[in-house]
């Protein structure tokens, strides 16, 4: 199972560009209400979420997703339980993932911490010991996925669908959708 996690203020677009390649690709994706049910982004797109985090299943988690916007991560950051489903999918070598401000967040729990990362552009001060890659628009690190912002979210959800389901799958996502 995957889970992402939405926090009042998440940014729309890191948040729904993945969330629906995954889907595409197949991949059981929930998304999870920090702040409850209904979540609202930081351009004002309400999302009906699909569980609460209370909800969350745990011992059935393959990766864990976090979008980035400053009032999504700031509600991460607020939630104890939030906070701990991440340190938990890091610690049980679950696929732990974030973009734009969202890897900061990793940092803070020391996820980051020797890492190949990226982040949005100024957001490198909350990144811990991480090793930055600039101009990337996503890096993976073994079990740790990042990207760099809203314009990377389509190379950010292809790299999901890559580590949930191979290069083949992700491939084929990106012919549909038609990269150009």
């Amino acid at each position: 199972m995957v889970y992402m996690l939405l926090g009042t203020g998440f940014e729309e677009i890191e948040a729904i560009a993945p969330l629906d390649l995954l889907r595409r690709a197949g991949v059981k994706v929930l998304t999870v209400g920090v702040n409850g049910k209904t979540v609202y982004g930081g351009h004002g797109i309400g999302i009906e979420a699909d569980i609460i985090l209370s909800e969350m299943d745990l011992t059935a988690l393959e990766m864990i997703i976090l979008p980035g916007g400053l009032g999504g991560v700031a509600s991460v950051r607020a939630s104890q339980e939030a906070m701990e489903a991440l340190r938990f999918a890091w610690e049980n070598n679950k696929f732990v993932a974030a973009i734009c401000a969202g890897p900061t967040v990793l940092a803070d729990l020391g996820i980051t911490d020797g890492k190949n990362a990226t982040c949005y552009p100024g957001c490198e001060d909350g990144m811990g010991s991480a090793i930055i890659a600039e101009n990337a628009a996503c890096i993976r690190d073994d079990n740790l996925i990042t990207g760099t912002s809203a314009g990377c979210a389509v190379s950010f959800g292809l790299a999901l669908i890559e580590a949930m389901k191979g290069q083949e799958t992700a491939d084929t996502i990106a012919k549909q959708i038609v990269i150009r």
